[in-house]
Parts: C-alpha cells; structure tokens; sequence
C-alpha cells in the first residue's frame, strides 16, 4: 500500500467522521478534503477544481431553478392535488401516495428528473399541511432511489450490468427483467418509511419556507392596524366636472380636500348606476377591488367614468361630491387597497435615508417609486392631515400601496427605507401564474428528453432551467436565489475524492482483496459480500461508478466459483441503488438535504436501516427469480 493511498483512505476517513459529527457544514468540510488532496500533491488543481465543472453539479444547480420555475407559476401546487386528494388527512397515507408515485415515476425517467419534477411538490403539500418538510423529503429521494430498480432504464447501473453482461456473451437484461425484484423492493422501502422510518426523520423547519405564521399579517390585518376601512372610498368621475380632463397634479385632491388617489380604475361595463353608498364601519375591511386599476401618478389623465379608490376623510369626500365632480359609490364595489395586482407593504425610514427632513412631495415619492403613501406612523401614532407635506424623520413609517411588483423592487433597497413588513399575499401575488402553460411545457418537455435520452441528462435539465427563465416563468433574480449552494459546492468538492480513489490505486486494491479473499466462498456468501461492497462504495463515490468497477469483478468471481453471473450482476444493480445512508451518496439526497434542513446522521439513520432490509430481501428474491 502506497503513501498516496494511505492519504487518500485517511482523508476519506477524517472527512466521513466530520460528515457524521456535524462540527462543520458539509460544504466545508467537502472543500477541507479537496484542499489535503491537493497540497498532499495527490490532485492537481486542474483535477481538485473538476469537480465544479461535473455535469452532476450543473445538474444540481439547474434543477433547483425548474423546481421553483414549478413553484412559482403553481403548478406545482396542482400536481399535489392528486396525492393530497388520495392521501385525505392522514400524513402516513401522503407519504406512501408520494413515495409510490414517485417511484413509477422513477422507473422511466432519471430519479435525479424525478426529484426535480417533485420536490416543489412535496414542498407545497408540506407547507400546506402544516407538516415539515423534513418530514417527506427523506421518503421522496429513497423512494427514487428505489424506482430506479423498476426497470432497464431506471438508473444508469441497470444498464451497466446488463452491457457486461452482453459484452461477456450473456443474454442481457431486458426492459423489464428488474420489474419482479424491484417491485419487492419498493414495497418493503415504502412500508419501512410508513411504519419505522419515518420515526427517525427529524421534525424541522425547512430553511425556504414562505412566511405564513403569525408574526406575518394578512392584508386585512394590516389595514385594520392602520385603521383604513372607514378612510377608504371608491368614487366615480361625474362627466362635466373639472376633475375631467385634469391630471391628478392638476386636480390636487390631497391639497384642497385631504384625499390621496391610490388607483385609477377603469369603469366596470354596465347599464346601471350606482348609488351612493355608507362609509365602512370601523374596523370593516372592504371586499376585493376590481384588479384592474393604474398605478396614480401625478400625470395619469383623468376621464369621465373612471374610479378613484382614495383614502382620506369622509369631509372631503363629501365636499367633492356636493360639488357634482364625483359620485360615491354603493357597497356593491368596496374600496379595497389591495387585489391581484396592487397591495400594500410597511416601508420604515433607515438612518441614512435621502427622505429625511423632505417631504414626499419635494422627493416626489409617487412618481418615482410608482406607489402611493396611504399614510405614516410616527412613534406608532398616525399623523393626520396633508401627509404629502410633512417633513420626513427617522423611524417614520410609511404605508405604501400600489403594484406587487413595485413593492418587490423597494426590497433590494437598503439606504433610504427598509420593508419592515410585507402581507401574506404578496407571495401568492407574484406569482406569474399566467405562465403555467409554458412551465408545464417545461416539465413535459424535460420528461421527454430524460426518458427517450434525445439529449444527454445534463443539457436536457440546463434546457429546461434556462426555458423557465426565457418563458417568464421564475426571473433571473430567483433563479440565482433557488439554487441551495451548500449542496451545489458539497457535491463539487466531494467528488474529486473518487478520482484521487481511482488514481491512487485505493479503488483497486479493495476490489483486489476481495477477489482474493472470495475465491472459495459459497455463492450466497459471494452475494452477501457484493451487495455490502457496492452498498458500501456507492455511499461515497457515483454508483455509476461503482458498477462499472464491481460487474466486471463480480462476473469473474461468479464463473471461479462454477455460478451464474445473472444472480450477481442483479445484487450489483440493486445494491448500486441503495445510496441512502449519506447525503452526497447519490445527486437526490443532496438536492433534498438543504429545502428539509437535513443534517449528516438524518440521512445515516434511515439508510443503513433500509439498507440491511434490502440485503435480507436481495437474499431471498434474487436466488429465486435467478438461481445460481
């Protein structure tokens, strides 16, 4: 044994212990190893920085942008109406519905697609239910895991054994030869989770959960803290009055009456006129505005017909209907801040704000953010009057109401104001849900391409994610958000440790004792031996490759022993694809270990578990179905 293995293995060994201690973050410590192997001179930094280069990674990084692509426009919330429906209220019923479907899934498609295609699904039955998602995510990518022995096509090792197999003068493995065993397999893996497993997966708040608890108000809330309902009125432009033709600086309604023009709206189709109608009761929060309102700027022109939902005092309100420019309408169209395209948000004034000691009007607040300050708190009092000419402070409180979108962009500002608070709704609301349609497409298309392999895995997912952006369906800004980076670097570090493995000789030398050491087994013994080696093996480097490594040695070892190699080229395959026990096992445990807040033994404890149980069964079934 060379000094370079003996690096190498110790490397490994230190990294699995830190791995397991969880005294460092995973991506730390991936990088810690990439770091020894290449100052040990093992690696060089070509070869140590590969890694960031692997398609894998891309991969990775390309799936979390489809997933909230999915999420985004919602559909991913449809998708998870089926289990949701199946499962009722029973969350044992929705982890086996998931972990089924996902498993036919995987049986003709990647599971790495698989998972990418359900995981916002998952996300959203979770969050809906009030479950964490720690809670699922686990079953999800085992239960991928375990699809892959479905079929041939199921996951790359299947096809590997099966080629050998061919290439060695076998009749190879057909499309469905795995169905009798992998059937077996999903089984016991699903039962396992619904009845033991999932007693040992951790009850945790996922680190991307949208804010729906109690510290996050809804918009009826935050209207009734600003006492808004009985200040909100929905007015008509009366034709022949000088508010006609006038622009919203000319008219100015909040210098003469007190009113503030929150949106313009154009004028519902219908015969019949309102009549006027009662002010909101204190406290009432008005129903849905029509949500086809402008944005009010000074230089929005007004016209005859049109609805002006303002806020002010009932005062003025009737001043300027005694004057015949406008009329009150009845309670059958409410005032509403709020609707599918405008909202409301809490904006606070920082310390170095540009605002303080000027007025909204000098900074001409309105035109230049596009939103309307319905009112501000200072001291946690509102102040009354024109609010367009009080002089700014810090720590002032500012209401704005107007787009969603609007609201969003005043999020990436820092200097001036800060969002202290923004509804519930406002997520829902930005959601472009219009663009369902082309996200589904996405989906389907990326389905289409992983299960006929028209383009190799890798672009067909990098397709999809940079589709999702150009279709509209998830912005630049988010897709760069979505990415859970920690795994992104966990896998690029990690997986230059196998090619130091196979340069080294460390690789071989395991596969050399063994063969040495099983030349006179039994061949039950030979097929227990197997199955934990490549168990083993595929928890730290592709299983891929380690299919590629063992079913040439395990072809050789079953001919020495006068066996079938059919029996054990199957635990091969089988055992490749029980890559539960480590998150940087296989591609799907790292794109669930950051959205389930997933630590190194959460994986452990579940894996080795299932693992054992899989080798009982391989035990059983594989003589059976290919006798030796």
């Amino acid at each position: 044994m060379t000094t370079d293995i003996l690096i190498v293995y110790g490397v490994l060994l230190v990294a699995i212990a830190l791995f397991v201690s969880e005294r460092l973050r995973l991506d730390v410590v991936a990088i810690l190893a990439l770091l020894a192997l290449t100052i040990s001179g093992i690696l060089s930094p070509e070869e140590a920085l590969a890694g960031f280069a692997d398609p894998v990674v891309i991969m990775i990084a390309a799936l979390f942008v489809v997933g909230d692509g999915l999420f985004q426009t919602g559909v991913a919330q449809a998708m998870g109406r089926l289990p949701a429906k199946l499962a009722g209220d029973s969350e044992i019923r929705l982890l086996v519905v998931i972990m089924l479907l996902v498993a036919v899934l995987s049986g003709f498609m990647s599971s790495t697609g698989t998972v990418a295609v359900m995981l916002p699904v998952v996300m959203g039955l979770a969050w809906g239910r009030n479950i964490s998602p720690s809670k699922l995510l686990i079953p999800l990518s085992v239960a991928s895991l375990l699809g892959g022995m479905l079929t041939l096509i199921g996951t790359a090792p299947n096809i590997v054994v099966s080629n050998h197999l061919e290439a060695m003068g076998r009749d190879p493995f057909g499309l469905f030869t795995f169905t009798p065993v992998g059937i077996a397999m999903v089984v016991i893996g699903i039962a396992f989770m619904a009845f033991f497993g999932r007693r040992f997966l951790p009850d945790r708040p996922s680190p991307g959960r949208p804010a729906r608890t109690e510290d996050t108000p809804t918009v009826a809330e935050m209207v009734g803290s600003w006492e808004l309902a009985p200040r909100l009125f929905l007015l008509r432009i009366e034709p022949g009055g000088s508010l006609a033709g006038q622009t919203l600086a000319q008219a100015d309604l909040p210098g003469t009456l007190g009113l503030t023009v929150l949106e313009v709206r154009e004028p519902p189709d219908e015969a019949e006129p309102r009549r006027v109608r009662r002010p909101f009761a204190r406290g009432q929060k008005p129903e849905a505005g029509t949500g086809n309102g402008a944005p009010a700027l000074a230089g929005t022109l007004l016209a005859p017909g049109q609805l002006l939902l303002v806020e002010g005092s009932a005062d003025g309100v009737a001043r300027l209907v005694g004057r015949g420019e406008a009329t009150l309408l009845d309670d059958e169209i409410e005032g509403d801040p709020t609707g599918r395209e405008t909202g409301i948000a809490e904006v606070l004034l920082t310390p170095r704000s540009r605002l303080l000691g000027r007025t909204l009007k000098e900074a001409r607040f309105r035109d230049r953010y596009e939103l309307n300050v319905a009112g501000i708190k200072r001291l946690g009092d509102a102040l009354e009057g024109d609010i367009r000419e009080v002089p700014l402070r810090f720590g002032d409180m500012l209401l704005v109401q107007g787009p969603w979108d609007k609201i969003r962009l005043l999020q990436g500002e820092t200097r001036d104001f800060v969002v202290a608070m923004a509804p519930r709704e406002m997520g829902q609301a930005l959601q472009p849900l219009d663009r369902a349609p082309a996200a589904i497409a996405v989906m389907v298309g990326m389905m289409v391409l992983l299960t006929f392999g028209i383009l190799p895995t890798v672009t067909s997912v990098l397709v999809a994610a940079v589709a999702m952006v150009l279709f509209g369906c998830v912005t630049v800004q988010d897709a760069y958000r979505s990415i859970n980076w920690e795994s992104v670097v966990l896998i690029a570090g990690i997986l230059p440790v196998a090619t130091a493995l196979e340069k080294t000789g460390g690789m071989q030398l395991i596969v050399d004792a063994l063969g040495s050491q099983m030349a006179d087994a039994g061949p039950l013994l030979l097929l227990v031996v197997l199955f934990v080696l490549t168990s083993a093996l595929s928890q730290v480097i592709s299983n891929t490759a380690t299919a590629v490594l063992l079913a040439p040695i395990a072809f050789q070892l079953a001919l020495g022993i006068g066996a079938a190699p059919e029996p054990f080229m199957m635990t091969i395959a089988v055992a490749a694809s029980t890559a539960f026990a480590t998150p940087v096992a296989s591609p799907v445990n790292t794109l669930v270990l950051g959205p389930g807040g997933y630590r190194f033994g959460d994986f452990f404890k579940v894996g080795v578990a299932l693992q054992f149980l899989i080798l009982l069964a391989s035990i059983v079934i594989i003589p059976i179905l290919f006798p030796f």
